[in-house]
């Protein structure tokens, strides 16, 4: 869903989508750890934004091309439903003690959460069909470069 939602809110031929995907699952690892942790937290991606505006200072494609992973968090954030949990969203502003030691909400919604996935393939299999991605130039594209190509450009 991160990748269909960014291609057509920011509708960028030079944006990454492959770094889109990255920071979108990103978030989910920390389901191992016992979390939500850092990864589902507001401060972490708008750190992870300013990281890459930073490092990247004056070369504007680096940046553009890197802000792919922060745009892919801030993504999940908003897809998963964090920002509905309070305390970990707004963490460390809203209580220091919210990290960790409860389910990530990517597994914490079930059996309702198989809806959710449902729409998410859907919405896949519209995304597969919408920028060609049967073709195998247009898969390697994506996959070599990080294009998706029928977004404008």
């Amino acid at each position: 869903m991160s990748l269909v939602l960014v291609a057509h809110v920011f509708d960028s031929p030079g944006l990454d989508y492959r770094l889109v995907v990255l920071g979108a699952v990103l978030p989910v690892g920390e389901g191992i750890l016992g979390g939500p942790w850092l990864l589902h937290t507001l401060l972490f991606c708008a750190a992870v934004l300013f990281g890459v505006m930073v490092v990247a200072r004056g070369k504007r494609l680096v940046q553009r091309r890197w802000l792919g992973v922060p745009i892919g968090l801030f993504a999940h954030l908003v897809l998963d439903g964090t920002w509905a949990r309070t305390k970990v969203f707004w963490w460390p502003f809203a209580g220091s003690d919210a990290l960790g030691g409860s389910s990530v909400p990517e597994f914490g919604r079930w059996p309702g959460g198989l809806a959710f996935e449902l729409v998410g393939l859907l919405v896949g299999l519209w995304a597969w069909r919408r920028y060609g991605l049967s073709d195998p130039s247009r898969r390697d594209a994506l996959v070599r470069d990080g294009r998706l190509t029928g977004v404008r450009g």
